[in-house]
Parts: structure tokens; sequence; C-alpha cells
């Protein structure tokens, strides 16, 4: 490395240091230097989509924090924020997500031409591009739960996460954060989670889903107009037709899901035969806790 650059090997030892207390993971040995983690991802630069943008980090406190900071600051539409580890990944309702190494873990900053009333499109899109993505790369079977995870066989695969601001009517930005259970190990600290390794017995690459994942998604943004994407989730929706239990800041209720109206929201039957519109909160199907 000191010959091909150029440069003398403490100036080598230096410039590696430096990316060691960024948080790389690399290891010294008497044949160089290794990138120990990580590696699929130094690919990242090529799973962007032309005329949008990457941005990986060693290691965030979360990937919606950075985002929001950009989305602010006025960073492009389909900006990309990426980190090998999150120390204080978050889901839904201020829930932890556990973020362990391995995973996919990343927020999209978007500026879609929509009216804030039209935001829930961008959400249902998002993971239901995903779940075709995953899918075909790796014939799982995932499917969407409502309001926006991805499951498989009942088994937490994906979660997703938007945050939105407005400007007038329309939306400034709307960052849609996933995180996905690639080839990390969460069933060891969530029963009730499983990642694509342990499903297929092997590793996979990371560059890959998220490349396959960025044109899917940027081709249905294009044209989400057009696209009765409710309609097109409904049909990959493992909730509808299931006993649940919504949790929400205040309250908590049962009943099964009969549908998701135009609008996103969760229609539930309870008991007694009334019918409840859900417009927000988790979603637990029967025997599956959190």
């Amino acid at each position: 490395m000191s010959s091909a650059l150029g440069v003398s090997r403490v100036a080598v030892w230096k410039q590696i240091k430096a990316l060691i207390n960024e948080g790389y993971d690399i290891e010294s040995s008497s044949r160089g230097y290794g990138l120990k983690t990580g590696g699929d991802l130094v690919g990242l630069s090529l799973a962007s989509p032309p005329g949008n943008r990457i941005m990986f980090f060693p290691s965030l406190s979360s990937t919606m924090d950075r985002a929001r900071l950009l989305a602010r600051n006025g960073t492009p539409h389909f900006t990309v924020v990426i980190a090998e580890h999150q120390e204080k990944g978050r889901g839904r309702l201020n829930r932890t997500w556990l973020s362990q190494r391995g995973g996919l873990w990343f927020t999209i900053v978007l500026r879609p031409n929509l009216p804030a009333q039209l935001s829930f499109k961008v959400n249902f899109a998002a993971s239901l591009c995903l779940a075709q993505t995953l899918n075909l790369l790796f014939n799982i079977n995932a499917r969407v739960k409502w309001p926006n995870d991805i499951l498989v066989d009942d088994q937490k695969l994906v979660g997703l996460l938007s945050e939105m601001e407005t400007r007038g009517d329309m939306i400034s930005f709307v960052n849609v954060g996933i995180g996905i259970n690639v080839n990390n190990q969460p069933e060891k600290e969530q029963p009730n989670a499983v990642s694509i390794s342990t499903i297929l017995g092997q590793r996979v690459s990371r560059v890959e889903i998220l490349s396959q994942f960025l044109v899917s998604f940027q081709d249905i943004l294009e044209n989400i107009l057009k696209k009765n994407i409710i309609e097109l989730w409904k049909r990959q929706s493992s909730t509808i037709g299931q006993q649940v239990r919504i949790e929400t800041l205040n309250e908590q209720f049962e009943g099964v899901a009969l549908d998701v109206d135009e609008s996103g929201a969760l229609i539930l039957m309870h008991g007694d035969q009334t019918t409840q519109r859900v417009i927000y909160g988790d979603c637990f199907h029967r025997g599956v806790h959190s």
C-alpha cells in the first residue's frame, strides 16, 4: 500500500488509525490491513441510482437523526443515509430498534411532489417495493404487515419508520427509515424476529439488496399517482383477515383486520361486530408479541 501510494508506512498507518477511530473494523496482519465488517458495503456507490447520493457511516446514533439534519439543510431528493451500526436505533412509538452489525440500516430522504395528505402512499410503496424485492432475490415469501413492517412466517424481517415535514400544503420532505435483518441474528434477543441469513442458511449481499430496492423504489415513486398502491399492497398483506392487537401511545384494542382503506387506515371489526377505522399504531398478529 505504501509503495502503491508513494507515501511512507507511517503515513499509511495514520490514515488507517483515523478510519479505526471513525468506527471501521480494520484488522492488521503480516499480509496487510483488512476490513473485517462492512466489507460488502464498500461498493455502496455502485448501488445508487443515477443522480442520487449514498452516504455511508460506520456508526451513527441513528440514520433517521442524520437524515433529518441533512433534509433540513437541503440535501437532494433520494439521498440515502446508511450506517453499519446505530447506537440509538428506534422503531414506531419510540421503541428501541436493535441495530446489530450485519443488518442493513438506512434512511432515504425523499422530496416527492405530493400534498401532505398523500404522504401515506410513500410509506406503503416503500414496504410493498421492499417485500417484492426480497421475494424476487431470495424467494422467501416476505409479506407486508400494517402499517409497514415486513414478515416472513409471522417473524419480523423488516421495520419501517417515516417522518415528514411540510411547507404549506405540500411535502417538504419525507424520510423513510428502513431496518432489514440481513446477516445479523436478531432472534437471540428478539424471538419473533428473523434475518435473511437465518432463513437461507447463508450470508447474502447487502449491496445487492440495497441496489435492487433503490432502483425499483425510484421507479414506483416516479409513477406513484398512476399506481393503485393500496390495492397492490393488500395483495401482499399478511394482516388482512387476522385477529390483531393494536397499540397506540394511550390505548390498546383488538379485533379482526377487515381491510385497509384508500387512505391507508386499517378497518378493524370488534367482537360486537362494530367497526373502527385505525389511522396509526403498532399492529401485532395474534400470538405475535413485540
